[in-house]
């Protein structure tokens, strides 16, 4: 569905129009029916090749193809819905005029345009009496709701969404996460950039992780979280004394509890314990989130 091979963009700012690239070898492939987080720092590239796929910006160079046809291409637009990250909409309309003005951009007319519009609001919980509102009154968290809206009138193979949770409540996230999922069992894939490290993780089928421009990792979120080792928390019933402790173990800063630093160093624990009578209470098995991970990319660049 999205195909991104050796991308390059370069912005020109300042008096001198000095030259700044802004996304380097970018390479990423999405599937059909996959939901796919796209996640790193404030200017890191996200929103750039995001506007790259929707045909928003150009690009220097590499291979970029939306359902087979470059973004330069205005037939790629056909199969796409899109939602910026803050959209700018005409605030003196209603939620439904608007609705109704990008209904009949994609082609929609009378009931089956108010069907898709009912539909749409009902999706994303927006079927409320502000949506009779006038845009201008409009919270962020409302405003967020209505892009997303607009978005999917059509009805598009591609759902690509820049920071769709951002300015949401708890209940707001929650509906957004409920919709990208219903969206995707209907054979919708959806490509999404995002902050919230969490909800990245609990809805994608794959996560790419994009820093300073380049991207650093890239594969399911379990493939991203094991490759950064997996430590084992462990409490005895009995402590353990520090010269005893197996190799790969340490104290977590109480006498019965250690750390394993992996499947090995777990193994050397559990035989000690075996060899020597003594009970495992508990075994927590811990490994590092995308926060976490994203963290340590980030320094690793600025180091």
């Amino acid at each position: 569905m999205i195909q991104i091979e050796h991308l390059h963009k370069t912005y020109r700012s300042g008096f001198l129009m000095k030259p700044k690239l802004a996304l380097k070898d970018v390479s990423l492939h999405v599937e059909p029916g996959q939901i796919y987080g796209f996640i790193g720092p404030n200017g890191a590239g996200k929103s750039t090749t995001i506007k790259v796929l929707t045909g928003l910006l150009n690009f220097d160079s590499g291979k970029v193809l939306v359902n087979g046809i470059s973004p330069r291409d205005v037939k790629s637009r056909r199969f796409i819905g899109y939602s910026p990250e803050q959209p700018y909409f005409y605030d003196y309309l209603t939620g439904r005029e608007l609705l109704q003005f990008y209904g009949k951009l994609v082609g929609l007319e009378g009931n089956l345009l108010n069907e898709r519009i009912t539909w749409a609001l009902q999706l994303l919980h927006a079927d409320k009496d502000w949506i009779d509102r006038r845009l201008r009154s409009y919270s962020k968290g409302m405003m967020q709701r209505v892009g997303i809206a607009q978005a999917i009138l059509g009805k598009p193979k591609l759902l690509i969404l820049d920071e769709p949770m951002s300015g949401l409540d708890p209940m707001g996230r929650r509906d957004v996460r409920e919709a990208i999922l219903e969206l995707n069992r209907d054979g919708v894939t959806i490509f999404y950039s995002s902050h919230l490290l969490s909800d990245v993780e609990s809805i994608s089928h794959r996560v790419a992780m994009i820093v300073d421009g380049r991207i650093v990792r890239e594969g399911t979120v379990d493939d991203i979280t094991d490759s950064c080792g997996i430590e084992y928390h462990v409490r005895t019933r009995v402590a353990i004394l520090a010269k005893d402790l197996p190799e790969g173990v340490v104290h977590a800063g109480h006498p019965q509890e250690v750390i394993c630093a992996d499947d090995a160093a777990r193994d050397r624990l559990l035989r000690y314990c075996l060899d020597n009578g003594i009970a495992v209470e508990k075994m927590d098995h811990k490994r590092p989130s995308l926060e976490d991970i994203l963290t340590e990319e980030i320094a690793r660049a600025d180091a």
